[in-house]
């Protein structure tokens, strides 16, 4: 009898189709394939295969391709996201599923050259420069043979022509060496060394335990500069040594140079890194560097998730408290909950590190569901910085600037005794707002319900939700009044050029994501800071997750109040961990630190936390609060986003959406309402929020709601965000 596939292929289907494998191809689950779906040919995975006397009516498998089998632990990891997530099936695939383009499928070998026994028909001194230099019989490149000899390439081109060097081929350099488990390195602390112990003693790989293994995820908590990244490489090293392979995800995985350069210094090499930079075909060669085993330790932006590991035997969450971790776009999956689900099917160790870890995090390791391990001091015995508040209704700075008078003080102080000084604002751009003072016109987005941010430096007025720019204008384009145009609050450039009008002879330097480079260029500038060549850093929220300045002693919050009147359930959590993270940049090398927070709420709960440093307190009334409320970890919430060209459009499906949503006991239905951003990209959105209590199966009801609601016509769309972290 013929056997059918069950054909998942990575498109938004929801179910596998049906397709009878041709005789001599044997299938088994995993397999990647490709089949024909209507005129064209596609690739999709064997999700299962059964034996039946049917299929004469169905396509047959055009063939199976070379690349590894989907594993059975990832199978069901893309199952498990499609079921929570309620994404189709086949979307969660696509996320897997990576195959390579043409271009980057084949790697052109790297060409060198090297001297050989025939002298050049016809010397000069540039030949003979050359020639010099190539006498040791290393292999060089072209380019940098001519650079090294100082001469034009052409002058290497004629010697290969000549016969007096002659080009190899050079295997490409290994994309992911070995890390060396055992390589010197500077000791442990007692408490990092304690840590470590009750760290990897419960982990399973060598089976040597003389306890049962416990593959509990574990929480590593510790205070800012406490040394947690040391604490795991001890579990990464172990994991080495098992021959297990292990992942480490990362917020932001472009700004991590000096995480990379911190492995290097443990384990001899830099790790594998995976994220969107990566080229083609370094991507595919790392790809199946992991698929085989050959790469031991990949560290990636929340996509690596998804390699095909061959033998995956831990997983490290760094900061996982990062909203970074977060998914908006496409399957609205947490990096961090998937992590654990994928740890769980894989049998192995999850480890998630952060000095302020989330509410959800601390409640599972609260209640036993996590193992929990403190480092409450910080490395070396030094002291964490002192956090003092400048209330602006008595400190007020000056008319038109945006730093008070107690901070410009310290400032100055700290850079008179040859120290650095950070000061911290969460927003990008010059000023969030620009507005006419004749006319009172605002300049906003027109795709968008959001004001146009001014970028100085740019000399443009640009949308910080769909990218649209336009040229800041000389005029007012509503009434062509001139010269009256203000830029209304401050951005990281305007407190940029606050700062080199008071502090003119420093060396200033500005981090945002949006200045011109890129990552490369904030690499540099990182690593700058990290150096002491700088003595005033301005940065947004990137400068807080987890760069180590040994020179820096001064944090200034220039505002600390933003974020806490928002709608958002999370608003407090959030202010806290960042204003935490940020005045924990301070006092991390040899010389004490101190933070000043500039803010008009000094009572306010989060902020007298902060400033106590009695973060327990923060947490026990935090989750006493959400408890109350029955918020999460409490509760449960879904977002169902509503969205179309035209706003009557969409509220009116939204409006059905709401009448067709019949909630059970214990599930409360909101909305719909104009989102906060009621328009991104062109699209009208409306909000519903689904609030259930924690027994409720949330998934069955919105598959419920959504079968008995209005189908979806048009152009409009419905997302859906369970455990939505982000409420605009």
């Amino acid at each position: 009898m013929p056997l059918v596939a069950e054909i998942l292929i990575p498109l938004a289907l929801d179910t596998p189709y049906s397709y009878v494998a041709p005789a001599g191809l044997d299938l088994a689950a995993g397999d990647v394939v490709q089949v024909p779906l209507g005129p064209r040919e596609i690739v999709g995975v064997v999700w299962g295969v059964t034996e039946t006397a049917g299929g004469s009516n169905l396509r047959p498998v055009t063939g199976r391709l070379p690349y590894p089998p989907l594993s059975e632990p990832l199978r069901s990891l893309v199952d498990w996201i499609a079921r929570y997530t309620l994404a189709p099936k086949g979307s969660a695939l696509a996320m897997v599923l990576r195959l390579p383009d043409e271009a980057a499928a084949g790697e052109t070998a790297r060409v060198a050259v090297r001297v050989t026994d025939k002298p050049p028909a016809r010397p000069t001194p540039a030949r003979t420069k050359v020639l010099t230099v190539a006498a040791d019989g290393a292999l060089r490149g072209k380019s940098a043979l001519a650079k090294e000899a100082g001469v034009s390439l052409s002058v290497v081109d004629g010697l290969i022509d000549d016969g007096a060097l002659e080009t190899v081929a050079v295997a490409p350099q290994p994309v992911a060496p070995r890390p060396d488990p055992d390589f010197p390195r500077a000791p442990l602390s007692p408490a990092q060394a304690e840590a470590v112990a009750a760290l990897v003693a419960p982990f399973p790989w060598d089976g040597s335990q003389e306890q049962e293994a416990d593959l509990r995820p574990v929480l590593l908590e510790g205070v800012t500069g406490s040394g947690k990244t040391e604490v795991y490489f001890e579990a990464v090293a172990a994991c080495i040594r098992a021959e297990r392979q292990a992942l480490i995800l990362m917020p932001e995985i472009a700004l991590t140079a000096q995480f990379l350069d911190r492995f290097a210094a443990r384990f001899g090499v830099r790790p594998a890194a995976w994220h969107s930079g990566i080229g083609g075909k370094r991507r595919e060669r790392l790809r199946a560097a992991v698929a085989e085993g050959e790469a031991l330790v990949v560290v990636g932006a929340r996509s690596a998730l998804f390699l095909p590991f061959a033998r995956l035997g831990l997983i490290v969450v760094d900061e996982e408290h990062e909203t970074a971790y977060k998914q908006e776009d496409g399957v609205h999956y947490h990096a961090r909950d998937m992590a654990v689900v994928r740890g769980r099917l894989e049998a192995c160790p999850v480890v998630l590190t952060s000095a302020t870890p989330a509410i959800e995090t601390r409640v599972n390791a609260a209640r036993g569901r996590y193992r929990h391990v403190l480092l409450p001091e910080r490395f070396g015995g030094r002291a964490l910085p002192d956090i003092a508040a400048i209330d602006m209704r008595l400190d007020q700075p000056e008319r038109g600037r945006f730093l008070s008078p107690p901070l410009v003080n310290a400032v100055k102080s700290t850079l008179e005794r040859g120290e650095q000084a950070l000061l911290f604002l969460n927003r990008r751009g010059y000023a969030p707002l620009t507005l006419c003072r004749a006319c009172g016109h605002r300049y906003q987005c027109k795709n968008c319900s959001t004001w146009l941010v001014e970028h100085r430096f740019r000399r443009a007025l640009v949308c910080h939700q769909c990218g649209y720019a336009e040229r800041r204008p000389e005029a007012c384009t509503e009434c062509g009044t001139f010269d009256n145009l203000t830029a209304c609050g401050p951005g990281v450039e305007r407190i940029a050029e606050e700062a080199a009008e008071l502090f003119p002879d420093r060396r200033i330097v500005v981090l945002s994501s949006d200045f011109p480079g890129g990552a490369e260029r904030l690499r540099q500038e990182l690593e700058a800071v990290a150096a002491g060549a700088c003595d005033v850093v301005i940065g947004t929220q990137l400068v807080a997750k987890g760069h180590n300045f040994p020179f820096l002693t001064l944090v200034g919050v220039l505002d600390a109040d933003i974020g806490l009147t928002s709608g958002d359930p999370r608003a407090a959590e959030r202010t806290f961990q960042l204003l935490q993270q940020v005045t924990g940049r301070a006092g991390r090398g040899e010389k004490p630190g101190r933070a000043l927070v500039q803010t008009y709420q000094p009572d306010h709960p989060v902020i007298a936390a902060l400033l106590s440093g009695d973060a327990e307190r923060f947490y026990a009334e935090e989750i006493q609060a959400r408890e109350a409320a029955g918020l999460p970890p409490f509760g449960r919430l879904a977002a169902l986003i509503v969205s179309a060209s035209e706003r009557e459009v969409a509220e009116a499906h939204g409006q059905a959406l709401a009448r067709a949503a019949e909630p059970p006991e214990g599930v409360m239905v909101l909305g719909p309402a104009e989102a906060p951003l009621a328009l991104v990209r062109g699209r009208y959105r409306f909000r519903l929020l689904v609030k259930t209590e924690r027994n409720v199966d949330l998934q069955a009801y919105l598959r419920a709601w959504i079968a008995r609601g209005p189908k979806v016509r048009g152009n409009v769309r419905v997302a859906i965000d369970v455990d939505p972290q982000s409420f605009l």
